[in-house]
């Protein structure tokens, strides 16, 4: 998943894939450090595409709905 979102962002702006892979590394950094542990700590799990992250992007939105009272 990573890479399609580096690949999409490089050529959706027409920057380099090493600078898109910057973006997104720093865009990950900044949601681990601001979103609440539980769902932080499972950033990169999501995002790289690893199984076994509890329905990963889904699950994860899922997630923040529910701190907002969404369900």
């Amino acid at each position: 998943m990573q890479q399609q979102l580096i690949q999409q962002i490089s050529q959706r702006v027409g920057i380099p894939a090493d600078k898109a892979e910057a973006a997104v590394d720093t865009v990950v950094g900044y949601l681990k450090q601001h979103l609440p542990g539980p769902i932080g700590s499972q950033l990169d799990k999501v995002v790289s595409g690893e199984e076994g992250t509890g329905g990963g992007l889904s699950q994860a939105a899922q997630n923040i709905g529910g701190m907002f009272g969404k369900k």
